[in-house]
């Protein structure tokens, strides 16, 4: 029997197989192999034991969020309370598109400050864009056309509004929503396991919130992959006149002359020289 694993609690795991939800342990195996089984892995039962015995090729696999064969990443941020950080939105962009996972970026809160910032910094950026604004129902339709037939998470500090969302998409789930610390200007977790539903025609991971120094562990990328993963760089990086070029300081480099042209974000780029500066003290076998 096969199926996915919809989520994990205790050691127990929840499978989803044509013939509904099945509890089950994993077979000791994998923990020899240094393999944890994660919501979103496809498996195979042992009928007989109930029994994960099998963990199907993982297309990826994240640590923070927990879990596999993604296909969309949304990364929710707030226009205010907590005030975004583009930087801690660029590390989870990048290392979405480097496990090859489509990242899609949602504001909220767009009814109390304008997005026009963050517009104009993400606007050649090459990542889609979602601004929900709750009143008049914009960007909930383009949010749940992304999650049609695709495996999605929802990531990003807490108190951006992730449970009111998933609330707003999809009713049926009644999460609990958190409050606003104003103490601490930022939000309480409100969810502790990552958790699949199937809606919208597709199948959405209701996550728990990211710190923002967890975003480290997803973001050990080396320093000569980093280009790979901004995509508005992907039109000039090869016309840069020496090969290799960090994009940095070099002579004759058309990342640095599309960004004085305009064509690339001032936000973007700096995030881009933080994060090569961070990848450059990792040690190589550190990104494996």
């Amino acid at each position: 029997m096969t199926g996915y694993i919809t989520k994990g609690v205790g050691g127990f795991y929840y499978v989803r197989t044509e013939t509904g939800i099945r509890e089950c342990r994993a077979r000791g195996i994998f923990r020899k192999r240094g393999i944890s089984p994660v919501a979103g892995d496809y498996v195979t039962l042992n009928d007989e034991e109930n029994t994960i015995d099998e963990i199907a090729p993982r297309k990826n696999v994240f640590i923070r969020p927990p879990i596999a064969n993604l296909d969309v990443l949304f990364i929710v941020a707030s226009t205010t309370q907590p005030v975004p950080s583009t930087l801690v939105l660029d590390k989870l962009t990048a290392a979405a598109i480097y496990q090859n996972v489509q990242p899609v970026l949602v504001f909220t809160k767009t009814d109390l400050t304008a997005p026009d910032t963050l517009a104009k910094d993400y606007r050649d950026s090459g990542i889609p864009l979602v601004f929900v604004h709750y009143n008049t129902g914009e960007g909930l339709d383009q949010i749940r056309g992304w999650i049609h037939g695709r495996l999605c998470a929802f990531c990003g500090n807490s108190g951006v509004g992730k449970s009111t969302l998933l609330n707003t998409i999809a009713p049926e789930l009644h999460r609990e929503t958190g409050e606003i610390s104003r103490k601490l200007g930022r939000g309480r977790h409100t969810t502790r396991e990552t958790e699949i539903f199937e809606v919208c025609g597709g199948r959405i991971a209701d996550t728990a919130g990211f710190a923002s120094l967890e975003t480290q562990r997803l973001c050990r990328i080396p320093k000569e992959k980093l280009e790979q993963v901004f995509p508005e760089m992907e039109p000039y990086r090869e016309q840069c006149r020496f090969v290799g070029c960090s994009h940095r300081s070099e002579k004759g480099c058309a990342v640095r002359q599309a960004l004085a042209e305009g064509k690339i974000s001032p936000s973007r780029y700096a995030s881009y020289l933080a994060m090569y500066e961070e990848a450059a003290q990792i040690k190589d076998w550190e990104t494996k």
